[in-house]
């Protein structure tokens, strides 16, 4: 999808949308839209009883030498509305609508650059799709919008579109990441996709392969890969946009690129679906290179620890015990219980090797988070309640939205072994606790951390403002805003 900016629209422009607020039809600049247009926009306005409403549209045929073709589209209240979500509803309308391109007149509009990008911005993420794999796709199923001109945006649109057009790539990265089949995308080609995407950008990137992994004493994270021919990785993406010095953040995200659940095998129905138990390092990775694309003045680094968890005759086996890079020894109960192995030496590596002061981790991590709040928010939980009000503050300003769950010593005794350090499961309640609490036991004295259990957030069985059925990109501009607002200098 292309986007360009011009001053003012033209009149005999084919195809034009108006985005428009509560009474907005009295603000468009009729005679710059085109001749004819406003008595039959007055009527189907009134006909539909358009009011405004974030997201609502209404279409119309204007006839003359040449038929025009009029969109109107609802942003709310003004400068402060939903344009999100209106560029969003443009697109969902018109992708394969036979339109090749279209004009959107911000003329009279009331938006601000901010309101204008995001409308752009909107619009190109949710024209995202993965057709790769398709070859009998029906013509009328096909998209044809490929060019957005956007008309008459205030003077600042351009720099805030630099900044929308990065979050809009890092999303494109993670959704493809997170769509690709998991015979196309393992530990060793995520890395390999993710390296060529983001090349030029300025990250400095690190990679770890089974051997040195092993060299390390990564015992837990690897107790993972042992029934897979696939080996593991894991990923370090380094931005230095403040300069020398430490990493103030370290995003580290759970990457397993396909999830049967090992020995403690998943049921079959559904188990198609674990191709995405990678979204929390697909999240990191598009958060990445966001920040690298729009050059963000913070120091951030991304790691992602890649396995892909398969049952085997060298597979781990539930009642084993395994040794983390920690030091610390976990009983093995269950193997479905992975991402949090996996997490526990992807954080001591990370704080070993570049001492950061606050952690975030992100991880498609228990069915229990889905079953406490279904695909409505990520659950939050945090040893700081500074760092947990940033990340909640930020999930409201993108509409990645955050819950914040409890974690307590008495939570923490539920996963003590009776022959080990820890048991990497505990009882069937407070699950998403209980792994929040495993994971706990990994973060150094005096690191601020947070873990966002996003299981419910990365795939989406319905359309919604910015995204079609499948891949959502949960995650991407959540830590984009966060770094924003607490960690850019």
């Amino acid at each position: 999808m292309q986007i360009h900016f011009i001053p003012a629209i033209a009149p005999d422009a084919p195809f034009v949308v108006l985005p428009l607020g509560k009474d907005g039809l009295a603000r468009i600049e009729w005679a710059q839209v085109g001749e004819g247009v406003e008595p039959i926009a007055r009527a189907a306005a009134a006909a539909a009883r358009f009011s405004g409403e974030a997201g609502s549209v209404v279409e119309l045929f204007v006839p003359g030498d040449a038929v025009k073709r009029v969109l109107l589209v609802g942003v709310g209240a003004g400068a402060d509305g939903d344009w999100t979500k209106a560029g969003g509803a443009i697109v969902a309308r018109v992708l394969t609508s036979g339109a090749t391109e279209l004009a959107i007149d911000l003329a009279g509009s009331g938006a601000t650059p901010t309101a204008a990008a995001r409308l752009a911005a909107a619009a190109v993420q949710r024209a995202w799709r993965h057709d790769v794999y398709r070859t009998k796709l029906a013509d009328t199923a096909k998209p044809t919008l490929a060019t957005i001109t956007v008309a008459g945006a205030p003077d600042g649109t351009d720099e805030a579109w630099r900044t929308q057009d990065a979050i809009t790539q890092g999303l494109a990265l993670t959704r493809t990441l997170v769509a690709e089949p998991p015979n196309i995308i393992y530990p060793e080609t995520f890395v390999e996709r993710v390296r060529a995407d983001v090349e030029g950008l300025g990250l400095e990137i690190t990679t770890l392969d089974e051997d040195e992994m092993r060299a390390l004493g990564m015992g837990s994270l690897l107790a993972v890969s042992l029934g897979s021919v696939r080996e593991a990785r894991v990923l370090a993406l380094r931005w230095q946009g403040a300069g020398e010095g430490d990493p103030d953040l370290a995003l580290v995200g759970k990457g397993v690129t396909f999830d049967t659940g090992g020995i403690s095998i998943k049921p079959a129905a559904g188990m198609e679906d674990m191709k995405w138990d990678m979204g929390g390092a697909g999240a990191v990775v598009g958060a990445m290179k966001a920040l690298a694309g729009r050059k963000a003045k913070a120091n951030v680094v991304g790691v992602c620890g890649l396995v892909e968890n398969m049952p085997d005759g060298a597979a781990t086996r539930p009642g084993d015990v395994v040794t983390s890079m920690s030091g610390q020894t976990i009983e093995v109960l269950n193997t479905d219980a992975e991402g949090r192995l996996v997490l526990a030496d992807a954080i001591t590596w990370t704080q070993k090797t570049f001492r950061p002061k606050t952690i975030v981790d992100l991880a498609t991590l228990t069915g229990a988070m889905i079953v406490a709040l279904g695909n409505e928010h990520g659950g939050l939980f945090s040893n700081d309640d500074t760092l947990a009000d940033q990340l909640l503050a930020a999930g409201l300003a993108t509409d990645d939205k955050l819950w914040r769950f409890p974690l307590s010593a008495t939570y923490d005794k539920m996963i003590d072994s009776p022959i080990a350090d820890m048991k990497n499961v505990g009882p069937r309640g407070a699950g998403s606790i209980t792994a929040a609490q495993f994971i706990q036991r990994f973060v150094d004295d005096g690191v601020k951390w947070a873990h966002l259990d996003i299981a419910g957030m990365v795939w989406s069985d319905k359309a919604g403002p910015t995204w079609d059925k499948g891949a959502t990109g949960y995650g991407v501009k959540l830590l984009d805003r966060f770094v924003a607002d607490n960690f850019e200098k």
